[in-house]
């Protein structure tokens, strides 16, 4: 059974979805499912799951996520990014001095804009379905986290910065609100993501090096163990009898001395004496864990 977690290095002009389809045929299997999306015209980590693995989605999304993107200032297009239309242009008569005046304001907990062309459901609708039909609907605003705005070039037009946020933050609307702060708009020219939770590119694979491992045969090589997904998540090794107990979704008793944490936290992994993943754990009361998500035992 395959089983596990794949960082694909994503190209620029294809959807997420098309990246999963590709893995899909690759793998040979159906069961396949990204952490989190990026825009088509972005590219960088696209984390996947395959197998039993994509029932640990909800914990490989959480994580910060950090981005290297172009700002081009000057423009205001209707999507916030490239691929839109431009709606405004306006001369760029500023400093580097200037640009660093406004960045603080958009570092730390910010209430956001989602943008009109986004995957986000309004009345059971897509806003880019929307969008596309010449609507304009009431966006509300979201709070998320921008940790760090760092200038990594300033070549006017082209501001180049690296951020790191937390999950659900959009840098289209990021690079259209620093526009308006500036006063001469600006959209996002370019944008590749660096890292997301636990991924990174260091360990991503381009669909043509997928294609080859493939083609000869080795394209388990490309996967990473499930636990991947966990990134730091403390985890514990249980007894047979209490991954007989987790199996059947029974609580079970966890000690200090197993996590080696001064208070039990929030989710534990679970895994056997060989140190494969049985279950993600979820902390009830004292130190009484109950399985909140949990693989087959054939899925190591």
């Amino acid at each position: 059974m395959i089983n596990g977690v794949l960082i694909v290095d994503k190209p620029a002009g294809l959807t997420s979805h098309d990246v999963v389809n590709r893995v899909r045929r690759l793998a040979g299997t159906r069961r396949v499912g990204h952490t989190g999306t990026l825009d088509p015209m972005a590219t960088g980590v696209l984390g996947l799951l395959l197998g039993p693995a994509t029932r640990l989605s909800q914990y490989a999304m959480e994580g910060r996520k950090r981005y290297h993107g172009v700002l081009r200032l000057g423009q205001t297009t209707d999507t916030y990014d490239a691929d839109g239309v431009v709606t405004d242009e306006r001369p760029v008569a500023i400093d580097l001095q200037s640009i660093e005046s406004v960045l603080p304001r958009f570092r730390g907990v910010v209430l956001q804009v989602p943008p009109m062309y986004s995957a986000i459901r309004v009345e059971g609708k897509h806003l880019y379905e929307r969008a596309r039909q010449g609507e304009e609907v009431e966006r509300a605003p979201r709070q998320v986290t921008i940790d760090s705005i760092t200038i990594l070039d300033w070549a006017p037009p082209d501001l180049a910065l690296d951020v790191t946020c937390s999950s659900g933050t959009y840098i289209r609307s990021l690079a259209h609100d620093i526009g308006q702060e500036l006063g001469c708009g600006g959209h996002l020219s370019a944008l590749r993501r660096i890292a997301s939770g636990p991924f990174t590119l260091e360990r991503g694979w381009t669909l043509g090096d997928l294609e080859q491992l493939q083609t000869t045969g080795r394209f388990s090589e490309a996967l990473l163990p499930a636990t991947a997904a966990l990134g730091s998540m403390p985890a514990i090794l249980v007894s047979a009898d209490d991954e007989r107990a987790i199996r059947f979704g029974q609580t079970i008793e966890v000690t200090l001395s197993q996590v080696a944490l001064p208070e039990p936290p929030d989710l534990l992994q679970a895994r056997d004496a060989g140190g494969d993943l049985i279950a993600v754990l979820r902390h009830l009361a004292s130190f009484a864990y109950q399985p909140a998500v949990v693989l087959p035992p054939d899925a190591a």
